[in-house]
Formats: C-alpha cells, structure tokens, sequence
C-alpha cells in the first residue's frame, strides 16, 4: 500500500511500483518542493531514503510535470538495486518517442534525460533510429481517417477489443454498415489536409464484398483516396481473392496480415481458427495485387521458445513484408488471458525481443513506431519496423499525436490536434455495436462539435 502526502503523483507512482510488481508493498512516502529543489523522503521494507533535485520551472505544467518525473525516478532508484533493473528505467510512458520530441524541439539532447532516467543504452539507440526512419514521414497537422469495423471470426485470448465471433454479431451488420455510411458522409467537411485512411478492427476482412461495398463506396465519395490506404484485414482465414480485388479496385493501398505466429500449435492455443499454411497462402494472394504488406507477430504467445519465436521471424523476414511490428504480450482488460492470470512472466521474453532487433537490422528493417503499454511481459514494448520508404504513415501520425484522427464505428476514437497549443482532445463512441448503432445521430453531433 502506497501511503503519500501527494495524492496527485499516486498515479505516476503506481506506476514505478506496478513495472516492479510491487504495489501491494508497503511505501511511505513524502513529497515537497521548494528553493528549485525537489525533495522526496521513502520508506520501504524499514529503511528510509532521501533524494534531492534541482528543477527549473516556468510555468504550472512543466512544474506537474517534472514533479511526476522526480517521484518516478526516487522511487525507481530505491526498487530498482533491490528488485532488479528494468529496460525502460523510470520513464513509464507510453510513447517514449513524444518525450525524444519534446526534448529536440526545446533544443536539449533526449539522450542525457534518457539516461538520467535510467533508460538502457540500446533502447536509447532504438528511440534515435525511430526518430531518423521518421525523418521522412514526419508531418505536423492534417487529418487521417479511422473507420472501426469490430468483427472477428473468434476472439482471441490476447484480444481486449470489442470485438465478438461474427456468427454470433451477424444480425448487427446490416445496421452497423448504415451507421459507418452515416457517420463518413457527415465528417466530409472535417476531413481537410487528408494524409492516410485506416479500416481497422476486428478483422475488416470477416466481412463480405457486399457489406463493405457501401463503406468503400462512401470513402472514395467524400476522399481523395490517393494517399495511402490501409486495410487491416487481419485473420488469413477470411482472406480471399475476391476480396482482395475488390479493395485493390476501391483504392486500398496496404494490407495487414496478421498471422501473429508461424506455430501451429500456438495458433491453436491462443484461439485461432487458422494454420501457419493458411496465413503463406493468404499473403502470396495480397502479394499477388501488388499491396505492400503489414505483418504483425506477437512475442511471448502462450508457451513459445525464443526458438520458436524465432521461427516466426524468420518466416516473416523470408516474405519480404514491407512492415512488420513485433508486440510484446501484454495483460489488457477484457481479454480472456487477464482473466485467467493476474501477472506475465514470460521466460525468454528479452531473449525474443533483442532476437527481433538483430534479425531484422540484418535484413535490412528500420523502426519507425514504438510504443509501451503498463501491463507488457519484461516491461518491454512494441515495436514496428519497415523497409526503406515504405513506414506505414497513419502509425506514425497516431502514435506521435500529431495530426487530427477522424474516427467513426464503435469504440472510435476521434482526436482532434491543436498544433500551436501542441494538444489532443478526444471524443469516444461506444464500445457496444448495439449502443453505438442507436446513438449514431449524437455521435455524429458531439464529433461535429469537437472539430468545429
């Protein structure tokens, strides 16, 4: 139990104690400033320890801000010599790139606060080759386009999405595709400076032609959809060549195959309905239409060897994906796996991490996106990589938080980006298909209201 006289730093602190697994412990702690000096006093497990900073601060926010920093860093100075060191120090962010930025637009090195904060030598390195992949592809303003469809075959035991097995939703897709159609047609007028367009989900592709025509139809009606055009198709197990064809002939530009692993045995774990043949067969048939290629793999499935890990890297590395993302299983809520176990101790996992590292510099990938989640095994992070020229433009926009992203469907999230305030507000639909088909009309007006 954490007991301290500053309840507005809890939060941050919970989070130090939460990567070192210990948040049931018992902490004494005591904040104060004063003088240009932060003062953090702790006790833990009998002992006590006493930290002083110097701080500069011209304004409230920076003085929250480095504040929350202070308490995060004393806290992972006292845990981190008892409980062992961690890969991303005291910084508990989820975008650690944002923090690089930060630092360069205000003319100081990221490298020194990296170190001050603890941060290991090679995820430093790792952030400096994101921000130069990025260097291409990295443009303050404008809008991308999400359109949400959250439907799957099966649901996976990693998956905290909403998405449900579609032969038991099926009766909402007829309605749910009228809302989408809806809901694009009434952000026409928002849409300025279009950079990219995302169908995501669920799996798009669990759909059939005939229910997605209708929201191709609208996309190209209120877009140019000359600029790059994702669709996360997802599961091999739905891909087909007339679906295929039919997006390549609306515009689509890239394709997400998601096989997650090249195991069989994993796939069958986890809650996949489909074979590692299944997933080469899907991708020699997007390949066929001349879209680059999305992978993405999963590091720490069920009971996978970093051999076997390694496996599938390979095979992804072998065909030639224009990009591809290595996670690191995470506990997220709502997915079946948090239910069934409260903590990830992934044996090998950082094994599996700096395997994918090696293996694809070597094949000639670059990161271009990372980005941290609270409950991933090893405290590490997930990571995407691409060849030259081909980063995936819309994951750099949403992950860096530096345009305005339309969203529309169930669970949406719209954003829209202030530039000369360098701030994001949001505006969510609902989670439930259901709820969100009955409140489309305010939908549409609180989105409208947000961008106006």
């Amino acid at each position: 139990m954490l007991n301290t006289n500053s309840e507005v730093l809890r939060t941050e602190i919970m989070d130090v104690l939460r990567a070192f697994n210990c948040e049931n412990e018992d902490f004494l702690h005591y904040f104060s400033s004063a003088c240009g000096k932060f003062f953090n006093s702790i006790e833990y497990q009998g002992k006590f320890y006493d930290f002083e900073e110097d701080f500069k601060a011209e304004d409230e926010i920076t003085f929250k801000r480095l504040a929350k920093r202070s308490c995060k860093l004393a806290f992972y100075k006292v845990l981190a010599p008892i409980k062992g060191e961690l890969p991303w120090g005291a910084l508990t962010g989820i975008r650690p790139t944002k923090i690089a930025y930060a630092e360069k637009f205000a003319n100081r090195d990221f490298k020194e606060l990296f170190k001050s904060l603890c941060v290991i030598d090679p995820n430093i390195s790792l952030i400096e080759r994101i921000l130069n992949t990025q260097k291409s592809v990295y443009s303050v303003g404008g809008t991308d386009l999400y359109v949400s469809i959250p439907f799957c075959p099966t649901k996976c035991d990693y998956c905290s999405f909403i998405t449900a097995p579609v032969q038991k939703t099926r009766i909402y897709i007829e309605d749910y595709v009228k809302s989408v159609v809806r809901e694009l047609y009434s952000v026409r007028p928002i849409l300025a400076n279009l950079k990219s367009i995302y169908i995501g989900g669920g799996t798009p592709f669990a759909l059939e032609n005939n229910q997605l025509a209708p929201i191709y139809a609208a996309i190209n009606d209120i877009c140019d959809v000359k600029c790059e055009y994702t669709v996360e198709a997802g599961r091999p197990d739905v891909f087909t060549e007339d679906k295929l064809k039919f997006a390549k002939e609306n515009g689509v530009t890239r394709i997400c195959v998601n096989p997650q692993s090249f195991n069989d045995k994993t796939l069958e774990a986890i809650g996949r309905k489909h074979t590692a043949k299944q997933t080469l067969e899907a991708y020699a048939l997007t390949r066929k239409y001349g879209f680059d290629i999305n992978i993405d793999l999963i590091a720490g499935l069920a009971d996978e060897t970093p051999q076997d890990f390694e496996c599938s890297l390979k095979t992804a590395i072998s065909l030639g994906a224009e990009n591809i993302t290595v996670h690191t299983l995470s506990l997220k809520s709502g997915a079946k796996l948090k239910e069934e176990v409260e903590r990830l101790n992934v044996l090998g996992i950082s094994e599996m991490i700096n395997l994918s590292r090696s293996l694809l510099t070597q094949a000639g990938y670059e990161p271009y996106y990372l980005y941290r989640q609270k409950y991933q095994a090893g405290g590490l992070e997930n990571v995407g990589w691409c060849k030259t020229g081909k980063a995936c433009l819309y994951n750099v926009d949403t992950m860096e938080e530096i345009s305005s992203n339309v969203a529309v469907g169930a669970n949406a999230i719209s954003k829209r980006y202030f530039g000369k305030e360098d701030r994001i507000e949001r505006y969510a639909a609902p989670k439930d298909i259901p709820t969100y088909i009955a409140k489309t009309d305010k939908i549409i007006e609180e989105r409208i209201k947000l961008f106006k």
